[in-house]
């Protein structure tokens, strides 16, 4: 046993080493080589990002495309939720995870810090300024495919980002090989998304008549408030349509409607009551900032600094003109059927009112559906540089 156990640390010790040769970069907290470290990107606001090289069997980093990860909900941070409950090498408990991003690509997950950003436009220049001195510092980057990934409010910040990115490298502020853009489950247009949440339920057997109606009702109050451009009452009569719904739905999962829920859990997503401890106990140890300010797993201030813009609609981002009309990249989509709080109907909604000069490439493509191992998994549709999934049995955090 002691043998044995000697035999693993030597290994372990080793890989290090080889690793170490091949990437360089930094041990944090994990299996595999990091880097991390803060940047200014306007005066007195700052950007924090975490760099985690792949871990795939290759004999360069470069081999692997970098993906950028953007955290869905206006404050919930990407070090915590986007590496520890969803794509990073490690869980919320400090053990390797089975699957993970970093098995297969480059992924950078960005927090924000500071003067927080008050609308997308500022969240998606101060993002090209992260890129403009990250790719000066990590130029190996420069030649290695680049694609943009987010989930939920990151529908509204990413195809932004993506554009300024890309108008960025035409005027020769940076060089980077942006290929795509990819959103799981878009909060893109707001208004649609509520407006499905009350057809959604009654089809699906949650809520009857008179719940359809009183969600109905609610529903087209905000619509008027949208229509008026009154955001911020917008945003609170989005509060009173989600305690209506679970009035009339017994407490269903907004995130997975079929998910099971006991009476008594309390969960918004991104607020694991565990996170918040695991974070500071043993995250900031491990990369040396135990001196900077405390981590919060949902930052409330930065919700409140993009009040005025949480309900403004960002389809026309991805529409004429933009990223499916002057640009080469691809715009891809996904969504867990099962998202309520992001739904599927809502999402077809605006893809469907969408133009550009290759729409009919999309309108006619075939809905195909996928597997895996033989399992229906769900169904894509792809055509004019739109790809569109739809992931059966699955709800929010893809």
């Amino acid at each position: 046993m002691q043998l044995n156990l000697t035999k693993n640390i030597i290994w372990v010790c080793a890989l290090c080493v080889m690793i170490s040769y091949i990437v360089p970069g930094r041990v944090g907290l994990g299996s595999g080589v990091e880097e991390w470290d803060y940047v200014e990107v306007r005066e007195g606001a700052h950007l924090f990002y975490w760099l985690l090289y792949t871990t795939a069997n290759v004999t360069s980093f470069t081999e692997r495309p970098l993906v950028v990860w953007l955290q869905g909900e206006p404050g919930v941070a990407s070090t915590g939720s986007g590496i520890f409950e969803q794509l990073g090498p490690t869980n919320i408990e400090g053990r390797a995870r089975q699957s993970s991003w970093v098995q297969h690509v480059n992924v950078l997950f960005v927090e924000e810090h500071g003067r927080y950003a008050r609308n997308n436009r500022q969240i998606a220049l101060d993002l090209v300024q992260l890129m403009e001195q990250f790719l000066k510092k990590y130029p190996a980057f420069r030649t290695v495919p680049l694609h943009i990934f987010s989930e939920s409010y990151g529908g509204k910040m990413a195809p932004e980002f993506a554009l300024e990115l890309h108008l960025a490298k035409k005027r020769g502020r940076l060089d980077c090989q942006l290929k795509s853009v990819a959103v799981g489950n878009p909060w893109t247009s707001p208004l649609d998304s509520v407006l499905s949440y009350a057809p959604f339920l009654l089809q699906a057997g949650i809520v009857d008549d008179d719940g359809y109606r009183r969600i109905s009702r609610l529903a087209g109050e905000l619509a008027g408030l949208v229509y008026a451009e009154m955001w911020l009452r917008a945003l609170m009569k989005a509060s009173e349509v989600q305690e209506e719904i679970s009035s009339s739905a017994g407490g269903v999962f907004i995130y997975n409607t079929q998910r099971r829920v006991h009476v008594d859990e309390v969960y918004r997503y991104g607020e694991d009551p565990k996170m918040s401890h695991f974070m500071r106990s043993n995250v900031t140890r491990a990369l040396g900032l135990a001196k900077m300010p405390v981590w919060m797993e949902q930052n409330s201030t930065v919700f409140e600094r993009l009040g005025q813009d949480i309900f403004k609609p960002s389809n026309h981002k991805v529409n004429r003109n933009l990223l499916l009309e002057e640009t080469p990249i691809q715009v891809g989509l996904c969504s867990g059927i099962l998202d309520l709080f992001c739904a599927t109907p809502g999402t077809v909604s605006w893809i469907r009112r969408l133009k550009w000069t290759r729409r009919s490439e999309y309108a006619k493509a075939p809905r195909t559906a996928f597997r895996i191992e033989g399992m229906l998994e769900g169904y894509e549709k792809h055509g004019g540089r739109l790809s569109m999934m739809m992931q059966a049995n699955l709800g929010k955090n893809l």
